[in-house]
Parts: C-alpha cells; sequence; structure tokens
C-alpha cells in the first residue's frame, strides 16, 4: 500500500513585532512600605537592587486583567484587527486557576476568537520563550499573527517577611503583535535550561501540600547568590551566544534589554557584553519591580515611550529565571 504524503503548510519567510502594549500595577510601593516585616532599610535595597519603588495590582486586579489591557493597547497600536490574530501566549506564573488558560479567556476578551490559544511556564523567560514560539508558528504557516503577552500579578504569591524575594516583585503586562514582515524582524533564539538549579529559585511549598494542611500558601522564595553568580556569569554568556545567532556585534544594537531581575545584573551585562555608550539600556526595574514573564516587554514599551528614535534599531533581549531556564534573541524595535 502506498502512504499517501501529508500536507504541510508554510508561511512566510520573516516575522517581526508590530507594537508594544502595557499595564501596570495601578500602585506605587516605595521601599518604605516594605522595609518593616524584613528589617531592613530603603536604602538597603536601593544597594542591593536598584529599586526604588514597584508597581502592585490592586486586590480586586487579577492578573488575567492586566494581560487584557496590555493586549488591547498592542492590538490599537499595530493596526491589525483583533480578527485575524489566531494565536494568542501567555507566559505567566501567577494565573489564579490551574485552567482554563490565562490565554482563552484574554483572546475572548480582546475579540481574538476562535485563536488557538495557551499559557506557557517558562518563568522569567517565559517572553522569550513566547517570542520564539510565534515566531515558529508563524513562519511554518501555522498561524497569521500572534499575540504575546507576559503577564504576572506576583504580589498574590509573596510573603511579606521573606528577605530572599519578597521586596523585589511588581505587578504588570507588556504584550506585542507578531506577523509577517519583509525582513528579517526577530533573530533565532538561544534558550535551554538547567534542571539540576531547581531549587535555587521557585515555590517553596505545593498545593497539594497546602490544600492537605502541611503548609502555608506556596510563596516565591530564592537562593540569591546562587541566582546572581548564574545570572551574571553564565547568562552573559548566552547573551553573546544571541548576538552570534544574529550575525551581529554589540555595536550594531540600538538597545539592550534584559529580564528586570535586579540593577547589579544588569549593569555587570553591560560590562561583559562591552556595550557602547550609544546603546540604550532598559533600567525599568527601578520604578517597577521585578515582573518575571512580563518585565521585558514592560521594559521595551518604557523604553520606547521614552526613546522613540530607537524604533526601527537592534535590541537584545534576554530573559532568565526560575527552572532554572533562559532564552534570549535579537528583536526589531517597532
Amino acid at each position: 500500500m502506498t502512504r499517501p504524503t501529508l500536507q504541510q503548510s508554510h508561511g512566510p519567510a520573516y516575522t517581526r513585532i508590530y507594537a508594544v502594549g502595557a499595564a501596570r500595577g495601578e500602585n506605587a510601593v516605595p521601599n518604605e512600605d516594605l522595609i518593616g516585616p524584613i528589617d531592613s532599610s530603603d536604602e538597603w535595597i536601593q544597594q542591593r537592587t536598584g529599586i526604588v519603588t514597584r508597581t502592585r495590582a490592586g486586590r480586586d486586579v487579577l492578573a488575567v486583567d492586566l494581560a487584557t489591557a496590555a493586549a488591547r493597547e498592542a492590538i490599537a497600536r499595530s493596526g491589525i484587527v483583533p480578527e485575524l490574530i489566531d494565536a494568542v501566549i501567555i507566559a505567566t506564573i501567577s494565573n489564579s486557576q490551574q485552567t482554563p488558560s490565562m490565554a482563552a479567556v484574554v483572546a475572548d476578551r480582546v475579540g481574538a476568537n476562535p485563536a488557538a490559544a495557551y499559557d506557557m511556564n517558562a518563568a522569567c523567560a517565559g517572553y522569550a520563550y513566547a517570542i520564539a514560539q510565534a515566531d515558529a508558528l508563524i513562519r511554518t504557516g501555522v498561524a497569521h499573527y500572534a499575540l504575546v503577552v507576559g503577564a504576572e500579578k506576583l504580589s498574590d504569591i509573596v510573603d511579606p517577611t521573606d528577605r530572599s524575594i519578597s521586596f523585589l516583585l511588581g505587578d504588570g503586562a507588556g504584550a506585542v503583535i507578531i506577523g509577517p514582515s519583509d525582513f528579517p524582524g526577530i533573530s533565532r533564539t538561544v534558550w535551554g535550561s538547567d534542571g539540576s538549579k531547581a531549587d535555587a529559585v521557585g515555590m517553596n511549598a505545593t498545593l497539594i501540600e497546602y490544600s492537605r494542611g502541611e503548609a502555608p500558601w506556596p510563596t516565591l522564595r530564592q537562593e540569591g547568590q546562587t541566582v546572581f553568580r548564574w545570572a551574571v556569569w553564565d547568562m552573559a554568556k548566552v547573551a553573546k551566544e544571541a548576538l552570534d545567532a544574529a550575525g551581529i556585534t554589540p555595536e550594531d544594537l540600538a538597545a539592550f534589554i534584559p529580564h528586570q531581575a535586579n540593577m547589579r545584573i544588569i549593569d555587570e551585562f553591560a560590562k561583559q557584553l562591552k556595550l557602547p555608550e550609544s546603546v540604550a539600556i532598559a533600567r525599568d526595574i527601578a520604578t517597577t519591580g521585578n515582573t518575571s514573564a512580563a518585565s521585558i516587554p514592560l521594559a521595551t514599551h518604557r523604553l520606547l515611550e521614552e526613546n522613540p528614535g530607537l524604533s526601527g534599531g537592534l535590541a537584545l533581549q534576554i530573559g532568565f529565571g526560575a527552572g532554572l531556564v533562559f532564552g534570549a534573541q535579537v528583536v526589531v524595535l517597532p
């Protein structure tokens, strides 16, 4: 019996980011509001992290609400009608429900039904992972336009007495529209994981343990020095690999947009990459905090708002976090 040949789809050769949208928690929370439970000071937090204040959402605002607001702005700015969006990918670790996915709800809210929709958990690398997926889906013809969102409400999973990570975290969402392009707008992604360091950052208990009364509500914890060393040394190598994969040098960049984990890590990155002074460096962490999967698109949005001349330039973006996981690529800024 002769086996029939399967048909496969083929898409455009290239993709690019059309527009960026953002939504931050409505409450500015300065260091002074957090130092009591961790027996610390504003000076200590600023010296260690570069954070002056962070944005957090109100009690009744969920991560899906932030995602919806960011998505609507990205769609409006892109000029693409939502009916054309046939893939919605949301990177998050803070969906308040295991199921249904946040993506399916957002797709409905923004008018993108019946788009394929799913959430993905790659922590602080989630946005970079989602960009890689959207790029591949479009270039293989599986999707035509994609909505990618990084959305977090980390204040729901924080212990205010924890000195390892609680004072770092903020709430927000960033979104982009990705579609076909006449030129390469997203380079090959360099990504990976190291599960041998899974205990370095993550939840301190499971929901099963909580439901059985064996543990308190699960919250985020990290081994600060382990994560810092890994981020500074190993991730600088990944960033260099991403530049090589894109076929460019640091001098070709208009911007560097790393995950907003810690200002010291960002500054060390810049040194190791030998970035020229002409490269704009995203430092959104100072007033937004660490928003995990949302941090790169939020930082991109602010960088473009403050420096519109960067539009059309090349940006190196890199995410890294719990898993441990990492992902980096070069993109053309919308």
